[in-house]
């Protein structure tokens, strides 16, 4: 069987992420690359959402795992903390699976800047779509979330920080 990396990369666009398992690695932006050196060892670079994601473990052995289903076993998994990761990475599909989800996705580019200006943030509610939101907790069920509530429908959600 003839490897080649837009195989590998077709392999590893199935790889879930452990904490919100609608995205795969590809949606979230975390699968940066994948080669193939001439001994036929395969390189796959991920960057984590955060430094110290407790998920970047669990990555590690999914992107080995389905890499081995496939045969492929000469694996080495690199994690790369250059460039940082932002959640302008996630992809449009991506954005769209964490609303149907349950999770507000991002609401702005690289960096939430609203508490520079003094501005309340508007996240729109996952569930009815109102913008009459208000956060509860800057942390969520995971570092890279916050927790919020929707003053209309009355429900609580996650909201994918920016960074």
């Amino acid at each position: 069987m003839v490897i080649d990396r837009n195989h590998i990369i077709a392999i590893l666009k199935n790889v879930s992420d452990p904490e919100i398992p609608v995205l795969t690695i590809e949606d979230l932006g975390i699968l940066r690359d994948a080669s193939i050196d001439e001994n036929g060892k395969v390189t796959v670079r991920i960057t984590p959402t955060y430094t110290g994601c407790p998920a970047m473990d669990m990555i590690r052995v999914n992107v080995r795992a389905a890499l081995q289903e496939h045969g492929i076993n000469n694996v080495e998994v690199i994690q790369s903390l250059n460039p940082i990761w932002t959640t302008d990475w996630i992809t449009e599909e991506g954005k769209q699976k964490l609303k149907d989800y349950g999770i507000a996705p991002p609401v702005e580019h690289t960096t939430d800047k609203s508490f520079i200006n003094g501005e309340k943030k508007v996240v729109p509610c996952p569930q009815c779509e109102s913008k009459n939101t208000e956060m509860v907790s800057l942390f969520g069920s995971t570092a890279c979330k916050a927790f919020y509530k929707c003053l209309d429908c009355k429900e609580p959600f996650d909201y994918f920080k920016c960074h």
